[in-house]
């Protein structure tokens, strides 16, 4: 093998870790809405949380209906999922013409 791995080998780690990020951005979500009244997660907490589990942050703010109108937080997190897009999108061309 080149130095390059194949990417079975990488496929499980990587789907491992994407789900704990999601699992953990939605968490944060929900602990910061069960929160209200006390001392919140702050929101740079949870951006940083949804540029690592974007679809559980978005999940988390759908589903919890949390921050769904609060600015400038709401614009950032599209940016985020926009990202994720983009680079999903670029995985599967990439994957695709492999």
């Amino acid at each position: 093998m080149s130095g390059i791995e194949r990417p079975e080998y990488i496929m499980l780690p990587t789907l491992l870790t994407l789900s704990l990020a999601n699992l953990v951005a939605f968490s944060l979500f929900a602990v910061d809405k069960a929160r209200a009244g006390a001392r919140r997660i702050p929101e740079r907490t949870l951006l940083l949380a949804a540029l690592f589990g974007g679809l559980g942050a978005w999940l988390g703010q759908r589903l919890l209906r949390h921050k769904t109108r609060k600015q400038p937080f709401a614009a950032w997190l599209g940016l985020i999922l926009t990202l994720h897009a983009s680079a999903l999108l670029a995985v599967a061309i990439f994957i695709w013409r492999a």
